[in-house]
């Protein structure tokens, strides 16, 4: 089963700190957005092992965007 981690507002992406492959559990830095001069960790919300990153560095998201897909089993 996999779980799709979704972007919650407008933001740039700043950094991406995860990749395919890694283990992540609930609380995992995915990602750090940049919205509005602040820095915003998007968590891994589920423990299992990055599937896929649907975000670049520098890449713009919107509400609702596929951030990273997390497969659980």
């Amino acid at each position: 089963m996999s779980h799709t981690v979704m972007a919650e507002l407008v933001a740039n992406v700043l950094k991406v700190t995860a990749k395919a492959g890694d283990a992540v559990r609930p609380e995992s830095t995915l990602v750090i957005l940049e919205s509005m001069k602040m820095e915003i960790p998007v968590l891994a919300e589920v423990s299992g092992t990055v599937a896929e990153l649907k975000v670049v560095e520098g890449e713009v998201v919107r509400d609702g965007d596929p951030i990273a897909v997390i497969d659980e089993s």
